[in-house]
C-alpha cells in the first residue's frame, strides 16, 4: 500500500537535486523520505535509500570521490550489504561506484562539455525492483544534466555486465539505435546505468525525477518509482 514504504535520502555538501526526488518518491508512495545528512552514521529503519545528484564537495578530486568517504556512504554500504535497495542518480551514480557498490567508473564526457537535455535511453532489463514498470526494450525520454557522465568499463567487466544482466539502460535514438550517434557522452556500449550482482544497488546518469509529471515535459520516470513502491511495500 502507498505510504507504508520508508525511504532516506543522503545529502552532501552541493547536492541539488534532493528536492525533486523528495517529490518524486513522495508521488509515488505518499511518504517523503527522511533526509539524512552527509556525517551522520545512524539512519532511520528504511526500506529504501537514494544518493541523488548535485556536485558533492564541489566534484573536487574527483565526482563522487570525497562524499564515498563519508560516514553515511559507510552505512549506506552496510544496508546494502543486507539487501536494502539504494538508488544513485547522476552524482549519486559517481558516488555508488567510488564507494565501491557499483563497477567501473564516471569519467569526463567525451566532448569535454556540459551536457543538459532530454535524451532517449532503452530499458534493458525489466525484472527487477527498479525496472517492473517497463517493458524490455522500452524507449524512455529523460533529462541528463552532467559533465562526468561518461561510463568506463574495460572489456572485462563489460563482458561481466552483459553475461549477468548488470546493464540496466542504454543511451539511444528514440528507434532505440544503439551506436555512437546516439551516444550523448562517450559511455562504454552506450550505458546510462547499471546494477550490482545482487539487483539491489542502481546507479544511472539520467534524471528519472525529473521526468515525473506532466508539467516538467514527461513522466517516463514514473514507473522507476512506482516499480520500487511495489516492490518493497
Amino acid at each position: 500500500m502507498p505510504g507504508e514504504m520508508k525511504s532516506t535520502l543522503v545529502i552532501f555538501p552541493g547536492t541539488n537535486r534532493e528536492q525533486d526526488m523528495v517529490m518524486a518518491i513522495e508521488q509515488a508512495s505518499g511518504t517523503k523520505p527522511e533526509l539524512v545528512w552527509h556525517n551522520d552514521a545512524n539512519f532511520p529503519r528504511t526500506d529504501l535509500i537514494i544518493v541523488p545528484g548535485g556536485f558533492s564537495y564541489g566534484d573536487y578530486l574527483r565526482s563522487g570521490a570525497m562524499a564515498a568517504r563519508s560516514p553515511a556512504m559507510n552505512l549506506v554500504a552496510e544496508y546494502a550489504g543486507k539487501g536494502v535497495p539504494v538508488l544513485g542518480v547522476c552524482n549519486g551514480f559517481q558516488i555508488l561506484t567510488e564507494v565501491g557498490l557499483l563497477p567501473g567508473a564516471l569519467i569526463r564526457n567525451k566532448n569535454l562539455k556540459f551536457i543538459c537535455r532530454n535524451i532517449n535511453i532503452r530499458v534493458e532489463i525489466d525484472n527487477t525492483i527498479f525496472t517492473s514498470g517497463y517493458s524490455k526494450g522500452q524507449i524512455l525520454s529523460i533529462p541528463v544534466a552532467h559533465n562526468d557522465g561518461n561510463y568506463f568499463a574495460d572489456d572485462n567487466l563489460l563482458a561481466t555486465l552483459n553475461e549477468n544482466d548488470q546493464i540496466a539502460f542504454k543511451y539511444t535514438d528514440a528507434s532505440g539505435n544503439v551506436n555512437e550517434n546516439t551516444n550523448p557522452n562517450g559511455s562504454s556500449c552506450n550505458i546510462a546505468g547499471i546494477l550490482n550482482p545482487d539487483k539491489n544497488v542502481l546507479g544511472l546518469m539520467p534524471h528519472p525525477e525529473n521526468a515525473t509529471d506532466t508539467a516538467l515535459g514527461c513522466t517516463d520516470g514514473r514507473a522507476l518509482f512506482q516499480s520500487l513502491v511495489d516492490s518493497i511495500s
